[in-house]
């Protein structure tokens, strides 16, 4: 069996580390709710499925080994996000609480945080070099524990992302009390999520 006690532990403290993701969930919940909030952290934790099912392919060490595979894929993702962030600048008068609370547009969010989040090889890179330090070898099955390693990160980061969703969600409801603010929390949103794409494009970006 892996070591999942350990696993846990390691997992939830990368995971609340500051990054594009937690900051991405973030700004979801203050401009548009707890509810969008949580799309977007749902969204990245099934993205988690896909970099999991990579590494325990091997695939990852492929992208590792090819600087153009590797660049563009980094750069589809950081183009992505910046195409979120100029969105919700153009439409940022429908970018707000009121249009977050229909199932079109929180599939749309869910929809975005997992594409966004199976663009970005560093994660799948990260996947690989983080899940094998806790397998053990000596069991077998090496890809089923990596499977099973996979879920339990992803299930911690859906917990850990829907309370910072929930917590940004009730500080933005706050703050949208005072109808003027409403605008700029939109435009802080796209200004967010396109300085995430320009961060993702950078060299030496890491998750």
């Amino acid at each position: 069996m892996p070591q999942i006690g350990l696993f846990l532990v390691a997992s939830a403290l990368l995971t609340i580390a500051p990054g594009p993701d937690i900051v991405y969930v973030l700004a979801r919940g203050v401009s548009q709710g707890r509810r969008a909030g949580l799309a977007a952290a749902l969204g990245f934790a099934t993205g988690c499925i896909f970099h999991t099912t990579l590494a325990a392919l091997g695939v990852a060490a492929l992208i590792r080994s090819s600087d153009l595979a590797f660049n563009a894929v980094r750069y589809a993702g950081a183009a992505y996000l910046a195409w979120i962030g100029v969105q919700a600048l153009r439409h940022r008068a429908s970018f707000a609480l009121e249009a977050a609370g229909n199932a079109r547009t929180l599939a749309t969010i869910y929809r975005q945080s997992v594409i966004g989040n199976a663009l970005n090889p560093k994660v799948t890179l990260f996947f690989l070099s983080f899940l094998p330090q806790f397998v053990a070898r000596d069991a077998g099955h090496v890809g089923a524990q990596m499977a099973l390693l996979g879920a339990i990160f992803m299930a911690q980061t859906a917990v850990i992302f829907s309370a910072v969703a929930l917590f940004s969600g009730w500080i933005g409801e706050r703050i949208r009390q005072r109808p003027a603010i409403g605008e700029r929390l939109n435009v802080f949103a796209g200004l967010t999520f396109i300085a995430l794409g320009i961060r993702v494009a950078l060299p030496g970006f890491s998750r």
